[in-house]
């Protein structure tokens, strides 16, 4: 078995874990607190349940099937890339699945309810959701992942 394909299972954890952490935690939130209404948690974190129909931070406005299915046929091209580099590490595969498992809870969200919920308000910060944090942290490993490989030894 070659590195690529022992290092798919991390990623498959991975991506499950982050897909039902979001879940759950969206769950939660919402039964907490109503739609449109704002609990401070600390001076610095509220929690707030809102909807987001636009792409990262609301931009775009309303995101349309066309745009869902060219999201799928990149996290697939991502996917269909790593798995054609045989030398590929874990730390690009966790990656991954971080960034795909944050990829997968939203678009839940979008195809259950038509948006993404959000619930985690900081200051300065538009309201996002862990599976936001799973695809920055996703895209941030890949990207020091990549940069490790590509520095000379």
């Amino acid at each position: 078995m070659n590195r690529a394909l022992a290092a798919l299972p991390p990623a498959l954890v991975a991506c499950g874990a982050v897909v039902a952490i979001d879940q759950g935690s969206k769950a939660l939130a919402t039964s907490l607190v109503a739609r449109g209404d704002r609990e401070e948690v600390l001076p610095f974190l509220a929690f707030e349940n809102t909807r987001n129909r636009g792409v990262a931070f609301g931009l775009a406005g309303d995101v349309s099937a066309l745009l869902i299915g060219a999201m799928l046929v990149g996290l697939l091209a991502l996917l269909v890339f790593l798995a054609a580099r045989a030398s590929n590490g874990t730390a690009l595969w966790l990656a991954a699945g971080l960034l795909v498992g944050g990829a997968l809870g939203n678009l839940a969200d979008r195809v259950r309810d038509g948006a993404v919920t959000d619930f985690i308000d900081l200051p300065l910060w538009p309201t996002f959701n862990l599976a936001d944090v799973a695809i920055v942290a996703g895209v941030f490993l890949l990207v020091l992942a990549i940069d490790e490989r590509a520095s000379p030894d």
